[in-house]
Formats: structure tokens, C-alpha cells, sequence
């Protein structure tokens, strides 16, 4: 089974300058996390953008669903900025339906040392190859639907909106 993994940016794949202190995109760090997590699962690695999701557009959200729509792997995991992740993965709901695809992102940057993101990436290749078609959002070792999920800004975690009994 491979996975595709399609790169967008988000704190995820932010590098730091020790200069003056500001965060900046140079390259994609999934290579190298998951040479760092021992990952054994074929995967193919494709960089769509590199943003912050915040400046993210309706056109840069349809790009997502148009490479997921239109890619022969029907595993996908997308690496995505936490404001909007949400919105993008409403927007890949409403186009994609045959796939399993996974949205996930981390809150410190992987260069930080500390970061969630290679956690968060090794949860979403295993959530990928589970769980069944449909759109979901992978942090901090839970799964969300996409649509029963939001980013608590106070606390620093995804949530479920309507949590099940």
C-alpha cells in the first residue's frame, strides 16, 4: 500500500532564523521526519505550496481538492497549517469521495525540536491505512471528522464540536 503525501506548508514545515527571530519557508521537512520516525510505509511526497494557512484562498484550498480528486493514490495525507484546516478539509469533502484522506499539521514547527509534527505525522499514516473513505483531521494522536472538529485556540488542541457518548 503507498500513501500519497501532499505538502502545503503550515507550522509543520516552517524553518527559523536565528538572525532576527522570524519563521520563513525554505523546504519541505516530511523526508527527513520520516527517515527520523523509522517509517517502513511507501509513501510519494509532492509539495503543492508552502504557506501559512491563514493566507490561504478558495483557489489554494480547490488546487488540494483537484490533486486529491485527480491522483491515483486513494491514501492521501495532506500537511496543512492549523487555522484552516478545517475549511480546506470542507472543501476536499464536498469534491473528493472515493478516497481516504488525512489532514494534519503540528502547532510548534518540526526544527523546534519540540514539535508536535512528527507525531501528528506518524498518527496520520497509520489513521490513514484504517480508516475507511472520507475526510478527517489527525492531531495529537485523535482522529476528527472533518466536520466535528475544531482548533481550541485557548488550550492549543483539536477538539470534537458534538462529542460522542
Amino acid at each position: 500500500m503507498s500513501i500519497r503525501i501532499f505538502v502545503t506548508g503550515g507550522t509543520f514545515d516552517k524553518a527559523y532564523n536565528e538572525l532576527n527571530g522570524s519563521l520563513y519557508f525554505k523546504d519541505t521537512h516530511i523526508n527527513e521526519m520520516l527517515k527520523l520516525g523509522r517509517s517502513k510505509v511507501q509513501v510519494e511526497v509532492r509539495t503543492l505550496m508552502m504557506m501559512d494557512s491563514i493566507y490561504m484562498t478558495e483557489q489554494d484550498r480547490e488546487l488540494i481538492a483537484t490533486n486529491c480528486s485527480k491522483d491515483h493514490f486513494d491514501k492521501i495525507i495532506i500537511t496543512h497549517g492549523t487555522d484552516t484546516m478545517v475549511e480546506t478539509a470542507k472543501v476536499i469533502a464536498q469534491n473528493v469521495k472515493d478516497k481516504t484522506i488525512v489532514l494534519t499539521g503540528a502547532m510548534i514547527p518540526y526544527k523546534f525540536g519540540s514539535s508536535d509534527g512528527l507525531f501528528n505525522l506518524g498518527a496520520a499514516i497509520a489513521f490513514v491505512q484504517t480508516l475507511p473513505n472520507g475526510v478527517y483531521i489527525a492531531m495529537n494522536g485523535k482522529y476528527f471528522t472533518w466536520d466535528n472538529c475544531r482548533k481550541n485556540t485557548q488550550i492549543g488542541e483539536f477538539e470534537e464540536i458534538h462529542p460522542t457518548l
